[in-house]
C-alpha cells in the first residue's frame, strides 16, 4: 500500500466551550505527520477538554499483519486518562474486497478500572457523528475479531 492509499493522521477535539475542531497533518511521509500528530495529542492545545489521533497502521495479530486504524484518545482532566484501541480492516485491494472487523482495545492509562463497555459506547458516538464514516463503517462491517 502506498502512502496515496493511506489516511493522513487527524486529531478530532472538543475544546472547553463545546466546539468540536478537526486537524489533518501532512507531510512529505506519512510517519512523519503520524509522529508530528502524536506529540500534538500528547501536548494538547489550551482549552481542549479531549482529543482523538487516528492513524492508519497495522496490528501484529496471532493471524498475522493486519491493516487497522489505530486511535489514540486523551482526556486532558486531572487526572489526564488516554486509551488506545484499533479497528482492523481489510483493504479495498483484497480479492474479498474492502471489510471493517470489531474493535480491539490496545491499552489505557489513568483510569483504576476501565469501563470497556462506556469508553466503546463513547467511541460508536464518534463514529456515528461522522455521517458519511458511518454509512461506510455499516455497510462493510464484519461482525468478527481478527
Amino acid at each position: 500500500m502506498s502512502d496515496a492509499d493511506l489516511l493522513v493522521p487527524l486529531i478530532r477535539y472538543v475544546d472547553a466551550d463545546g466546539s468540536v475542531g478537526l486537524e489533518r497533518f501532512l507531510a512529505d511521509d506519512v510517519g512523519d505527520a503520524a509522529r508530528i500528530a502524536a506529540e500534538r495529542l500528547e501536548t494538547g492545545r489550551p482549552g481542549w477538554l479531549h482529543a482523538a489521533l487516528v492513524v492508519d497502521s497495522f496490528l501484529r495479530l496471532p493471524t498475522g499483519r493486519t491493516d487497522a486504524l489505530v486511535i489514540t484518545a486523551v482526556e486532558y482532566s486531572s487526572p489526564r486518562r488516554s486509551v488506545r484501541m484499533a479497528i482492523p480492516f481489510r483493504p479495498h485491494t483484497a480479492a474479498e474486497g474492502f471489510a471493517v472487523y470489531r474493535l480491539k482495545f490496545l491499552g489505557t492509562s489513568g483510569f483504576d478500572e476501565p469501563d470497556y463497555d462506556a469508553i466503546a459506547d463513547a467511541f460508536f458516538v464518534g463514529v456515528d457523528s461522522h455521517e458519511q464514516a458511518a454509512a461506510v463503517w455499516n455497510a462493510h462491517r464484519i461482525d468478527e475479531s481478527v
